[in-house]
């Protein structure tokens, strides 16, 4: 039986991203990014940006002029392998003197100055919100000097540059439409490394989904580290209008408008987006999802616990009992809605208590999909400042593994709900373990394997659904969907 996914930052293994090489640069740039989807499209920002530097991307770390690691703090563990990386940077520049090193995203944020005045293993530091100003961090490292911009913006969108697609399938990308949090959440670094929440404007939105479907992609997440907080004021952000009247005059569009324009634009085109919180979580979102059949039927809907105690301890916004709710109001609207988790386990104080609440709220939604980890201090936190990290490992350790089970069994019972059953898929590439058959998504996020036959990438595909695991569907391809 195959694993459920686990932890945050095994849902983007770091990797070198590779575009297309343009002849007039001469420069190459290695960059692996760590970490969450907003990493991932990030390090496609970075790499639009240095490419009118003259960067072209490369796999080869050794050849690199610039190595770039777009970095996570979420976990503890993120960053100890970042640190790794940064060792094996700088034994290879050992060699190659002219490569410089360099840190990007959350990690640097948190750090700042300390990887330059204390570990002096990195030639320059660049936050989330400075990579526009690259091009000259870089001529202060050619000058000799140590270079860092940690500072962060409080209207920073990037939604003006856009992203070069790295080590693309040519069938999904991911666009962003907020960046920031403004939710203090005691375990989460977010915040901190990320500043303020801030929303893009819906046309620059528009115009880069219009980008991506004249390049023929056929599915587009829309990012953010809360989607449904999204809002634009035509003139800017809702703090931006100090009078009520001025806002009532203003043109405001809330995330379910955003999610409505793009599904009625391009209606050949599929729509995802990640994450929701539970306490903003409208209804209207999940109408516009019924109303609409291209955006696909799958939330991530992160609950962290289901205990009021570790709920309020964590400082979520929501009770057991309004996610609870929430839940029975989604399949109320879209009965064939799949939802997924992320799960903390022993966080501050939990007892044996408040994990079996968390396995009761398990059971009553019967989860498709799970990220589950247990709870690592994060420094600058206010846990990590003011709370106890008392739940001893082995408790964490045995907690988890049954959070995991019981995912596992969850899963499975969801999987089985579509056999039998012929379904639309995206073909988003060959199958890891059969080079002879295509993996493609359905609108529940539920992966299908299947004979390659005479498909192609990108083809919506319809598949009768014959057999399944945990996590993937096995089926026969009988034709092309509508959706073509």
């Amino acid at each position: 039986m195959e694993q459920v996914e686990k932890t945050i930052d095994e849902r983007i293994q770091g990797k070198a991203l590779v575009t297309k090489n343009k002849k007039e640069n001469t420069k190459k740039l290695f960059i692996e990014s760590y970490g969450c989807q907003m990493n991932m499209n990030d390090s496609e920002i970075v790499a639009a940006i240095l490419d009118k530097e003259g960067y072209n991307t490369t796999q080869i770390l050794e050849e690199a002029d610039l190595v770039l690691v777009n970095t996570c703090s979420i976990r503890e563990k993120a960053e100890t392998t970042v640190r790794k990386r940064l060792q094996k940077y700088n034994a290879v520049k050992q060699v190659n003197k002219k490569m410089k090193v360099g840190v990007l995203g959350c990690m640097a944020e948190r750090l700042k100055e300390k990887f330059l005045e204390e570990e002096k293993i990195v030639d320059l530091v660049v936050g989330p919100d400075a990579y526009r100003d690259l091009p000259n961090l870089l001529q202060e490292v050619e000058s000799g000097r140590d270079a860092v911009n940690v500072i962060l913006s409080k209207d920073e969108t990037y939604g003006d540059v856009s992203p070069v697609r790295l080590n693309s399938n040519g069938v999904t990308a991911f666009v962003s439409i907020t960046r920031g949090c403004d939710n203090m959440c005691t375990f989460c670094v977010v915040p901190f490394t990320r500043g303020r929440e801030r929303s893009r404007d819906p046309k620059s939105i528009l115009e880069e989904v219009q980008s991506m479907v004249d390049k023929n992609y056929k599915e587009i997440t829309l990012l953010g580290q809360n989607v449904d907080s999204f809002l634009w004021f035509g003139g800017g952000l809702k703090k931006d209008f100090k009078k009520a009247s001025e806002m009532a005059q203003a043109t405001a569009v809330g995330f379910a408008e955003l999610l409505d324009m793009c599904a009625t634009k391009f209606p050949k085109t599929r729509f995802r987006f990640s994450t929701s919180n539970p306490q903003d979580m409208s209804l209207d979102v999940i109408h516009i999802m019924a109303k609409h059949q291209n955006i696909c039927k799958y939330l991530h809907l992160p609950v962290q616990s289901g205990s009021n105690a570790m709920l309020k301890a964590m400082n979520r916004q929501h009770t057991r009992e309004e996610y609870m709710e929430l839940v029975d109001n989604i399949f109320k609207i879209v009965p064939e809605m799949s939802l997924s988790q992320d799960m903390i386990v022993g966080f501050c104080g939990e007892t044996e208590e408040d994990h079996q609440d968390t396995l009761d709220l398990m059971k009553y939604v019967k989860y498709d999909f799970g990220f589950m980890f247990s709870y690592s201090e994060r420094p600058g936190t206010l846990a990590g400042n003011k709370m106890d990290d008392d739940v001893p490992f082995a408790v964490k350790k045995r907690r988890l593994q049954e959070i995991i089970d019981l995912q596992q069994e969850h899963a499975l019972l969801r999987t089985q709900q579509h056999l039998g059953k012929t379904e639309e898929f995206l073909i988003e590439g060959t199958s890891k373990k059969n080079p002879n058959e295509w993996k493609g998504r359905n609108t529940q996020n539920t992966v299908a394997v299947f004979d390659k036959g005479s498909y192609k990438l990108g083809d919506f595909v319809m598949v009768k659904v014959e057999d399944c695991t945990s996590a993937t569907l096995k089926g026969t391809a009988v034709g092309y969907s509508d959706n073509n």
